[in-house]
């Protein structure tokens, strides 16, 4: 990391003294608020992706939002939480980069007001609420300079009626093998093809070191996720699919998977617009797609045939508690 902008409220913070002391060569330069570098209008995306500051802030106003329709493994409260903002990794479909202006990192070093959201939020209901962890990023791929992980799995420890999804791509999971495993905690790995991980998916563990991962924190006890999305077309999408589906099915115990869940490629269709400035000749980008509910998808029949087909091969390994299709 070269340079690190520190907003002048967290210099003193812990967990910014911690991150700076693992940079000790970084330029550091503080500013105001992260909103003014992050939010710049005159940045170029592609450049910065290259060579990513990070950006050490404090996360101010609310702190839990509830999560869209749909978004959800079975609670009835649902939350998500963004103690990062943008990803290590570089995948060609990710909303984010049509989102954000800049490629840097975003890490808020108040952790603590977050879990305190987190506390009085699931008091004030009756029944478990869920907090979901890698909305706006990875929720693994930067613990090794956030500690992000301990800091929630002490908290979530001792609330039992709060669960936690970490959402990732990343193998960083050595802190979950450090510690026993939580009933409250799933971990949720988005998986796509290996085809596809290397054409699409930048910087990203291959599928079979994902699938590693989760074998390990299956083998550990760890509750595990399998999030199918986005699903991408292909011309030879039944084939490629069916591959990888049975490679999924042979490396885990799909038995005991948590949650599954799967949905087609879809992003705004401003969005869509940034991607195709950014990528003009991503291949992704250039399937066959059509204006839907505002969001830039596949035509109807294509996503049905491309569903129908996913829902076969996944109705043989798990029961239907264990699915939830994604809106």
């Amino acid at each position: 990391m070269d340079t690190i902008y520190i907003e002048h409220e967290v210099a003193e913070h812990p967990r910014t003294l911690r991150i700076c002391a693992r940079y000790p060569k970084a330029r550091l330069i503080p500013i105001a608020r992260y909103s003014d570098v992050f939010n710049a209008r005159v940045q170029n995306f592609r450049e910065q992706k290259q060579n990513p500051s990070l950006i050490l802030a404090k996360k101010p106003g609310k702190l839990i939002h509830p999560t869209p329709p749909g978004y959800h493994i079975g609670g009835t409260n649902n939350y998500y939480f963004s103690h990062m903002l943008n990803c290590v990794y570089d995948c060609r479909y990710c909303f984010l980069q049509g989102m954000y202006q800049s490629a840097n990192y975003v890490v808020f070093v108040n952790t603590e007001d977050f879990l305190e959201e987190i506390k009085r939020t699931a008091n004030a209901h009756e029944t478990p609420s869920w907090f979901f962890s890698g909305y706006d990023c990875d929720s693994l791929a930067l613990d090794p300079i956030t500690h992000f992980v301990n800091d929630c799995l002490d908290y979530f420890e001792s609330v039992p009626n709060a669960f936690l999804e970490l959402r990732t791509k990343s193998t960083q999971i050595r802190p979950l093998l450090n510690r026993d495993a939580l009933n409250n905690v799933v971990v949720a790995y988005s998986l796509s093809p290996a085809s596809i991980v290397q054409e699409e998916e930048h910087g990203t563990p291959s599928l079979e070191k994902r699938l590693d991962a989760l074998k390990t924190l299956q083998d550990k006890g760890w509750k595990i996720g399998l999030r199918f999305d986005p699903l991408l077309y292909a011309d030879n999408f039944s084939e490629l699919y069916s591959q990888f589906f049975d490679q999924v099915f042979d490396a885990l115990d799909m038995t005991q998977v948590h949650s599954v869940s799967l949905g087609v490629f879809r992003l705004p269709k401003g969005f869509h617009k940034k991607l195709v400035r950014l990528y003009p000749d991503a291949k992704l980008l250039a399937a066959p797609l059509s204006l839907r509910d505002g969001m830039m998808t596949y035509p109807m029949d294509e996503e049905t045939t491309m569903r129908e087909l996913c829902m076969e091969k996944l109705s043989s390994v798990i029961s239907p508690e264990q699915f939830f299709p994604c809106s």
